[in-house]
């Protein structure tokens, strides 16, 4: 080697041990962050799904052939519109039936009233006037049976007439009384106007039957039945989903489940649309832990659910679980065994680290709250930084 060539590496070898006392004095690079006071705002993330508290299921009541179905599956109905039509012919013909049996007994009581119950009263006052003159010959008769003008035969023939008068009157009262409003004849009829009535009105329902009407606005989510089918009882053919209150159910880690309270305000999002934001609050809280998952279900009332919000549809939620004003907060990322029972940060002092115990408060978005061992502008290095307690430390790129 000659002797520049020497001088070369001689100055190339002093540079790199130069570098070096100079790396050791000044320690090594590492990023450092601040610790200050900002509002800080506690959520859980759930995911779940759009839930109304309840759903409809729509049946026939009668064994039918399905005439038409005029709606469509996912589509809003309003209260009372017509959901499925059957074939009601039959039902129609017996409602016709029940109008005719209707009609007949009407009839028959009104001819009670203005034929049969006049005639029989008629026919009692005729009876009366009959018995006052068989009574009358009789009397006579009986007179002149005294007096020796006619014999036992002829007072006999005139005891029979009374008695006969009498057994016709006595039938005569009762027919009329029986067709007045009191008597049976007229109770009678007035119970068979009651049955047709009855009758009809039983038909007519039975005829509505044959229309499937929504019993409240809201959405079908499902529609099992097509025109020309054969329905019957027990079978479901439409889900309704009612408008109403609108309910988020999520399930949420048990580990969690310390921090909810009822009525803690949340902001949910549709995965449909991930922008647009509503609000929602913590109705329910199941007492109970999925065993095969380990989280527990809470229920959260939508008070103005958007138009976009569908039945079932999959949502994120961030659930507010604590909020304070003027909290001191360090990046996560500083943050030494933070589920430990004595976490610790490295805080540079003097450009040394130092380790510092800390006790910490509740963690969310990357940032954990200091309750204790920090002030606000405390320089942090990141927990992957690898450094001993004591080492000298130069900073770069300082974060807030």
């Amino acid at each position: 080697m000659s002797s520049k060539q020497w001088m070369v590496a001689a100055g190339a070898g002093l540079a790199l041990i130069g570098a070096a006392a100079w790396g050791w004095w000044h320690g090594a690079a590492a990023t450092a962050y601040t610790a200050r006071r900002t509002e800080f705002v506690q959520t859980i993330v759930a995911s779940g799904h759009v839930e109304t508290p309840h759903r409809i299921d729509l049946g026939a009541q009668i064994t039918a052939n399905v005439s038409a179905v005029p709606v469509a599956e996912g589509q809003r109905v309003a209260q009372g519109q017509l959901l499925i039509e059957l074939d009601d012919r039959e039902l129609q013909a017996a409602v016709r039936a029940a109008e005719a049996q209707l009609a007949q007994a009407e009839a028959r009581l009104r001819q009670l009233v203005e034929v049969q119950g006049p005639v029989a009263a008629l026919a009692a006052r005729q009876a009366q006037v009959s018995l006052d003159n068989a009574r009358a010959q009789h009397q006579r008769q009986s007179d002149l049976f005294r007096q020796g003008f006619i014999g036992q035969a002829a007072l006999d023939d005139a005891v029979k007439a009374r008695d006969l008068a009498e057994a016709q009157w006595r039938a005569a009262v009762k027919q009329a009384v029986s067709q007045q409003p009191s008597g049976s004849d007229f109770a009678l009829a007035q119970a068979s106007l009651d049955a047709a009535r009855t009758a009809l009105q039983a038909a007519r329902v039975r005829e509505s039957y044959a229309r499937i009407l929504a019993p409240a606005a809201g959405v079908l989510i499902a529609r099992a039945v097509e025109p020309g089918e054969q329905v019957a009882p027990g079978r479901t053919l439409m889900t309704l989903s009612p408008e109403g209150l609108t309910q988020l159910v999520v399930q949420v880690d048990e580990k969690n489940l310390r921090h909810l309270v009822l009525g803690q305000p949340a902001q949910a999002s549709a995965e449909a649309y991930p922008e647009r934001r509503f609000a929602a609050r913590l109705a329910y809280i199941n007492p109970g832990i999925n065993a095969q998952t380990g989280a527990v279900t809470a229920k959260l009332d939508v008070p103005q659910a958007p138009p976009e919000l569908q039945q079932d549809m999959t949502v994120s939620v961030n659930i507010e679980v604590a909020r304070h004003p003027q909290a001191l907060v360090v990046p996560s990322d500083a943050v030494h065994e933070p589920a430990g029972a004595k976490p610790w940060v490295l805080r540079v002092e003097g450009g040394r680290a130092r380790r510092v115990a800390i006790q910490v408060g509740a963690s969310a978005g990357g940032w954990t709250e200091v309750l204790a061992g920090l002030q606000p502008g405390d320089r942090l290095l990141s927990a992957s930084v690898v450094l001993r307690d004591g080492e000298r430390v130069r900073l770069r790129d300082a974060a807030p």
